[in-house]
């Protein structure tokens, strides 16, 4: 019989420990089933919150869109397509200057040096030429093989514009010519190259050198 008492002590503890693992179920429907009307839950605030700020935008939206902009700074589309494209056109313009100028520099530039280098080969055969002219005077140059090749490099040269300055009876020009020797004349109104006794040289209106 004592284990009746020890049964009854027992129970309520088995009893709380089945309420404790019981499901809890929560009612999460927006209206009541019994009265009909909805309910007011979290979710549903947190809507018509968004709602409002949307009618906040809405509204801001309309009244931006009904403000006017002054004509003076609006700018129509043509009008600044057609700003751009000068521009465009202006900075073409140039771009297209710059190197037709760059062009004709390099091109003068080109044509300098190889005027440069022609003078400075022909500078260098005018004590050939001297030693030519010298064997033709003494008449070494008058017949033979070492004549034809006289006469064939003076006349390349003349190809590169190398022309003697060695005529007598013209004016005295002191940009082609220099004086050693002066003689008074009566009949001589002017100065008069009377006798060459170095020749002069240039080549495409630029004094090599000048006759003496």
């Amino acid at each position: 019989m004592p284990h009746h008492g020890n049964d009854a002590e027992h129970s309520p503890s088995n009893n709380e420990g089945n309420e404790q693992h019981k499901p809890v179920i929560r009612d999460n429907r927006k209206v009541d089933p019994e009265t009909g009307a909805a309910r007011h839950t979290q979710g549903s605030a947190a809507e018509s919150n968004a709602a409002a700020e949307g009618d906040a935008l809405s509204q801001a939206e309309e009244i931006l869109n009904g403000m006017e902009v002054p004509a003076e700074e609006s700018v129509a589309p043509g009008a600044a397509a057609e700003a751009e494209a000068a521009e465009l056109r202006n900075d073409l313009l140039r771009l297209q200057a710059e190197y037709v100028n760059y062009r004709k520099r390099v091109e003068r530039d080109r044509a300098v040096a190889g005027e440069m280098a022609v003078i400075g080969v022909l500078n260098a055969l005018l004590p050939v030429l001297d030693d030519v002219d010298a064997a033709r005077q003494h008449g070494d140059l008058a017949d033979g093989p070492f004549a034809a090749i006289a006469a064939k490099l003076e006349n390349a040269l003349k190809t590169y514009g190398l022309e003697r300055i060695a005529e007598t009876g013209v004016e005295f020009d002191p940009t082609i010519h220099e004086a050693l020797i002066q003689q008074p004349g009566e009949d001589i109104e002017v100065d008069t190259v009377s006798q060459v006794l170095r020749s002069g040289y240039r080549s495409g209106g630029r004094v090599l050198r000048a006759a003496k």
